[in-house]
């Protein structure tokens, strides 16, 4: 295994387009495991592909924004 393909959390999150954050939640909910018995610098590594893995089949509910339909407001050209 070449450590060039293995990512630090932080090299991962920006590949991914993702917080720092996110990947150690990921990690916490099992989502996403670093490659066991490899670091650099006390940091866990990655594989790039995992992480995509990971983001690709991330639950996004939470990111669902609210519309107004949703709020239950009426439409604002309606004259009635």
């Amino acid at each position: 295994m070449n450590l060039d393909d293995l990512y630090t959390a932080e090299e991962a999150a920006a590949e991914v387009g993702v917080e720092r954050q996110t990947i150690y939640v990921w990690v916490s909910r099992g989502v996403l495991k670093p490659v066991p018995g490899v670091k650099r610098r006390r940091s866990n590594l990655f594989r790039l592909e995992d992480v995509f893995t990971a983001e690709k089949n991330r639950d996004h509910k939470h990111r669902r924004r609210s519309t107004g339909a949703n709020l239950g407001l009426r439409d604002q050209t309606d004259s009635g």
